[in-house]
């Protein structure tokens, strides 16, 4: 489903990530991980074309996409989801669904997904009136979840999903994730907990200071003395 091959990154002179390589197999979950500042945000923008790599390829289902407008990308299946929500405050809750299915090939199911959301986060339902400021954190991360899904993608790259939220919510959060990923989504996350993100994943990429330290099966990868290292300095 994604083949990110040898990417270089850089903001203006000063280059940030160095020969990043990684794949989603179709129907696949598989996080993202690495210490604060290492790149981690600035492979999912790369990929999703909000920043364009100074060298290597990245494909979506075969076809490239490195160079292409972002809304074209999302067009191909893939949603990404910022850290921190980035939900339109002062819109209502249906609102912001509805602007996710913006694209001409999601607009002719925009009432269908919309329920598919409602029946995920039944929460978005009984407040769709509402506006997105007026949510808790956990409620704005289900909307910004949703938006995304409004878009129906192949691909759903989420960024820190459970920033912040209360261990019942992100119970909640997984579900739902489990659920999508059921239905044949592939789902590539980023995540600050280890182990919970390796428990959820099957299989695990690391980044250091902008280079892929380590990829493995997610069961290798919690047994690792250098994952430990990486993250705790032992």
């Amino acid at each position: 489903m994604l083949k990110v091959s040898n990417i270089e990154v850089s903001y203006g002179d000063y280059q940030v990530i160095w020969g990043v390589s990684l794949e989603v197999a179709e129907g696949e979950m598989v996080s993202l991980l690495g210490p604060n500042g290492s790149g981690k945000s600035t492979v999912f923008n790369t990929i999703s074309g909000l920043l364009k790599p100074r060298s290597g390829s990245i494909e979506l289902a075969g076809k490239r996409i490195d160079g292409q407008a972002t809304h074209d990308i999302v067009r191909l299946g893939l949603a990404h989801i910022l850290e921190r929500r980035r939900v339109f405050p002062y819109l209502t809750v249906r609102e912001n669904l509805w602007l996710g299915a913006y694209h001409p090939d999601a607009k002719p199911h925009r009432e269908q997904t919309l329920e598919e959301i409602y029946v995920l986060f039944p929460r978005l339902k009984e407040r769709e009136r509402q506006a997105a400021h007026s949510l808790s954190g956990g409620e704005q991360q289900m909307l910004a979840l949703g938006r995304g899904l409004m878009s129906r993608p192949r691909l759903l790259m989420v960024d820190e999903p459970f920033l912040g939220l209360a261990p019942g919510v992100v119970q909640e959060m997984k579900d739902a994730f489990d659920r999508v990923n059921a239905e044949g989504v592939s789902i590539l996350f980023i995540e600050q907990n280890v182990q919970v993100a390796l428990n959820m994943s099957s299989r695990g990429y690391i980044l250091e200071s902008g280079r892929l330290a380590l990829a493995g099966a997610s069961a290798d990868l919690l047994n690792s003395t250098e994952v430990k290292r990486i993250f705790l300095g032992a």
